[in-house]
């Protein structure tokens, strides 16, 4: 695995400003969803080509599997159920910071059912998609409220989550025939 180029810069060029805390966070969760800025330095992914290839993030990683791989048990567990529960994880994070909903989560029924057909391979990255976007839109409501512990745990623990299964992920790709 290379190194990252470089990590995101801490400024935004137009404003000189020092970017906010919060926009700092979703910058690694975005890299850890979606990937690298094609052609731009990665703060912990492999570098994203400048024509899009390369692209490492989970999205991605899933998008070239197929429903039979995403299903493929290894160690005791698919790709779709890491996926499945990553949907879930974000989605609670929501919910416990915006709802106060405290559960009970049902988090190792989460990884079931293991096995997708192509409908159902399909509509869970719509799902994670789905989440995922619930969670940055969430956190930017947040924007101008002064930084918790709360806020920034929960945050910093969806982007720590997603970025252990990213990688849980793309070690069980390598296990695929």
């Amino acid at each position: 695995m290379t190194q990252p180029d470089q990590f995101p810069p801490a400024q935004s060029p137009e404003t000189e400003q020092p970017q906010h805390w919060l926009e700092g966070i979703l910058d690694i969760l975005t890299e850890a969803v979606e990937g690298g800025t094609p052609g731009q330095g990665t703060a912990f992914l492999d570098g994203t080509a400048q024509d899009g290839s390369g692209n490492h993030g989970l999205l991605a990683t899933l998008d070239n599997l197929s429903a039979a791989q995403a299903s493929t048990e290894i160690h005791g567990t698919s790709i779709a159920g890491h996926a499945r529960h990553c949907a879930l994880h974000m989605d609670v994070v929501v919910r416990w910071e915006r709802d106060g909903d405290r559960g009970p989560f049902d988090w190792k029924g989460s990884f079931h059912p293991a096995q997708v057909d192509d409908e159902a391979w399909d509509d869970l990255r719509v799902r994670l998609r789905a989440t995922y976007d619930a969670l940055c839109a969430f956190a930017r409501t947040q924007k101008e409220r002064e930084a918790t512990g709360d806020a920034t745990g929960g945050l910093t623990g969806a982007v720590a989550h997603v970025a252990y299964h990213l990688g849980a992920i793309r070690q069980m790709v390598k296990g695929l025939d």
